[in-house]
């Protein structure tokens, strides 16, 4: 069994001298106050960076808010009946793996970890976080350590709902003064009307623009979009999380 749980925490890709550790943080399952759906993380926010992150070297350990069994979004799971994912072959290669099913069944939870153990920081999107990130002061507190300490610090779609919010020691917003991006409205708009309801409690875009001093871009609607300002690297949705995680694995070599 331990040697199940080492692979699990710390895989990359095989036979290559591992070049440090990358955390990730998912959502624990939840349900949808606004639709009544069980949420979770989306599949492909997941498995596009974890896959840039082993193929580079560096191994993932993936954590949750509440620690335990992980679900994925039905949406973005590519078995889905819906069919809105069935494009998604990583997802579908990585659900095949008997450590990546073992991985989302033992979580520890993020209040667990420490950050000097790890290169840098990511966080997986889903319908999840609007519930689980939001108001999270110890995902706040873990991912502003990263930051501060210099480490790439990632977030894409809707887990950058936690920037809406986190603040550094000084109690100034960490976006003060960045510039970055999040799932935008026009894309939430996309799901409402594909779904035939109102799905987010509120929108991210919409919130962002709110506060003074930041500065909240947006790319196409579900084009692949990621921006690093400093070490703080945002993508835009489900599509952007590659090009987020590249751009955390160029920021590690550099």
């Amino acid at each position: 069994m331990s040697a199940i749980k080492e692979t699990q925490h710390y895989v990359h890709a095989h036979g290559m001298p591992s070049k440090g550790k990358i955390l990730m943080v998912a959502s624990s399952p939840a349900t949808s106050s606004q639709t009544g759906w069980p949420i979770g993380f989306w599949a492909a926010e997941l498995t596009h960076p974890l896959r840039v992150f082993q193929e580079a070297g560096y191994e993932v350990e993936l954590v949750s808010t509440e620690g335990g069994k992980l679900m994925m979004d039905g949406y973005s799971n590519p078995t889905d009946a819906s069919g809105y994912s069935a494009h998604d072959v990583i997802s579908l290669g990585y659900m095949q793996q008997e450590w990546f099913n073992n991985m989302l069944d033992n979580t520890r939870k993020l209040t667990d970890v420490n950050p000097g153990d790890y290169d840098a920081i990511f966080l997986v999107g889903g319908q999840g976080p609007m519930y689980t990130f939001r108001g999270n002061h110890d995902l706040e507190k873990l991912f502003v350590a990263f930051y501060e300490s210099g480490k790439p610090s990632a977030a894409v779609c809707h887990s950058t709902t936690l920037l809406l919010e986190a603040k550094k020691p000084n109690g100034e917003l960490l976006v003060n003064g960045k510039t970055w991006t999040g799932f935008a409205d026009a894309e939430e708009e996309y799901a409402d009307q594909a779904v035939g309801m109102k799905i987010q409690p509120y929108r991210i875009e919409t919130e962002a623009r709110k506060i003074a001093g930041t500065h909240f871009k947006v790319a196409a609607p579900f084009a692949a979009y990621a921006i690093a300002d400093g070490n703080l690297i945002t993508g835009q949705q489900q599509n952007s999380g590659a090009a987020a995680a590249e751009m955390v694995v160029e920021k590690l070599g550099k």
